[in-house]
């Protein structure tokens, strides 16, 4: 498999390269929650894997959809049987979800966690590494006003505390989408060593294979599973080695954050 030496994320996406179905999607999304929610509708911004040029396969789509007021029980309503139409309508790329948080204006001018307003019982624990991309510029503007105008911008023990709560959810995931994991464990450790959370997936694998030499079968084996290009060996490799990544990859970050530098990482 050829991994390209890059570190980091290339420049973002706009909307005109996006794939044709993803511009459907939004396209889609955006008309009809203009009727749903008529002048409720403060903002609509996508972020996430689409936006990044490296990405390979789409799994789900990412947006925050801010609104000015609380939504009724109609528009919740709505605006969950919108998701699911649009899961019949573009499946190749729905099909897996449209994390879509909806969220007041006033949370998204807060550093706490918003609360969402379909789901009230769900507060969005990564709201700093959120809003870290949006700011970065990692985010397209579908309706509303720039990224900057509107969410704080994050402080590093934010980004940790997120960045420790994605963690604890790769760990309930090991078993059921070790590709997954193996994947967010290279972004974890790449935001840990670099300072940095904005980046992909992808492009933090592709930093993890050359940094990290004894796990490189195990990075390339996560990056033709979770790309739909995997084989039998590929499943058994992360079956067998991704709780031993896992704690390496935790080992390290528990370094890093005790300010012991780990100069080699193999």
């Amino acid at each position: 498999m050829e991994i390209p030496p890059r570190e980091g994320s290339s420049s973002p996406r706009c909307f005109d390269d996006l794939p044709a179905e993803v511009q459907a999607v939004c396209n889609s999304l955006l008309d009809r929650l203009e009727t749903i929610l008529d002048d409720t509708l403060y903002g609509i911004y996508l972020y996430g894997a689409v936006v990044f040029p490296e990405t390979r396969y789409i799994h789900d789509i990412d947006l925050h959809v801010i609104v000015k007021r609380p939504l009724t029980i109609y528009q919740s309503e709505e605006i969950r049987h919108l998701h699911k139409l649009l899961a019949n309508e573009f499946p190749q790329v729905v099909g897996d979800g449209l994390d879509a948080w909806y969220i007041l204006m006033d949370d998204a001018q807060k550093v706490s966690s918003p609360r969402h307003q379909v789901y009230p019982d769900k507060a969005d624990g990564s709201w700093a590494l959120h809003r870290a991309h949006m700011r970065a510029g990692y985010c397209i503007v579908l309706y509303g006003p720039k990224p900057e105008e509107i969410f704080p911008a994050p402080a590093w023990s934010e980004l940790v505390q997120a960045l420790e709560v994605e963690r604890g959810f790769i760990e309930e995931l090991l078993s059921k989408h070790p590709d997954y994991c193996v994947l967010n464990l290279c972004r974890l450790l790449y935001s840990y060593r670099m300072k940095d959370v904005v980046v992909s997936k992808r492009a933090s694998a592709v930093w993890a294979f050359y940094h990290l030499a004894n796990w490189a079968h195990l990075i390339e084996a996560a990056l033709r599973v979770y790309e739909r290009k995997g084989n039998e060996e590929d499943r058994r490799l992360l079956q067998t080695g991704v709780e031993d990544f896992y704690q390496f990859v935790c080992d390290r970050i528990d370094e890093s954050n005790r300010g012991i530098d780990n100069k080699s990482m193999q």
